[in-house]
């Protein structure tokens, strides 16, 4: 089959039935065209069967993994990524299903990419103020601290270090060891930048504004958190012990 893009967007999708088909319809609109790969884990509700209407509806352009059951957002991304590795894309992308991500966004982290010599783009909440439409304050506070945390402790000159909106150019997937990466949470996010970091890859934050989700139930729980307060220290000190190698153009 005819290659029809160089992007592809990873969406994963556990109980996604109010934003599945919306956000599908979304990504397709735009001016450039992106592919769309959801990562489904079974969900009960019925969110792989409105997937594949649609991909009934875009043919070539919606594709769709399903798995046994819930196995961890990093995972996802992970099984996400070795696919689009295979199918040759260019450009891979990490956005939820929510539009807590505006789909919109994706031009401009593409053009980070693709036009302004990144090898990776982060849709950043952080980099120009704090950008969160209605979260209560206290989980502002904890998300913009956490973020602080991370850089404070890994080095890493990135702002907003647990974004879950991200575009990865294909030379990234490619040397990053994605078997070796531990985290199956939020604390995934800072794992593959910090060895994104460590490699040398140039990365650039493109500012956006991140709006809580208004349909279905958040993913978000303690331990989530606590996996990444933790994973955190443990990344910095094995890291001591690395020898990576440099990307750096």
């Amino acid at each position: 089959m005819e290659q029809k893009s160089d992007s592809v967007v990873i969406i994963p999708m556990y109980n996604e039935k109010e934003n599945a088909a919306a956000i599908i319809d979304a990504v397709i609109a735009l001016p450039h065209t992106f592919d769309i790969l959801v990562i489904d884990d079974n969900s009960p509700d019925g969110t792989a069967e409105i997937v594949k209407a649609k991909q009934q509806e875009y043919p070539g352009r919606v594709h769709l993994v399903q798995r046994a059951g819930k196995l961890g957002l990093g995972t996802a991304y992970i099984e996400g990524f070795k696919w689009s590795l295979a199918h040759e894309y260019e450009y891979t992308f990490e956005m939820d299903a929510d539009f807590s991500h505006n789909p919109n966004d994706l031009l401009a982290l593409y053009k980070a990419c693709a036009e302004e010599g990144a090898d990776m783009s982060i849709g950043s909440r952080y980099v120009t103020g704090v950008n969160v439409v209605n979260w209560p304050m206290g989980r502002v506070l904890m998300s913009y601290y956490a973020s602080a945390y991370v850089r404070i402790v890994t080095g890493m000159p990135v702002r907003d270090t647990t974004a879950g909106f991200v575009c990865y150019s294909r030379r990234v997937l490619q040397a990053l060891p994605l078997d070796n990466i531990r985290f199956k949470g939020y604390a995934f996010q800072i794992e593959m930048k910090f060895t994104a970091y460590k490699y040398g890859f140039k990365i650039k934050e493109v500012p956006i504004i991140f709006v809580n989700r208004v349909l279905g139930t958040s993913k978000m729980n303690s331990s989530i958190f606590g996996e990444a307060v933790f994973g955190v220290i443990k990344l910095k000190w094995s890291s001591l012990f690395k020898k990576y190698p440099n990307y750096s153009k």
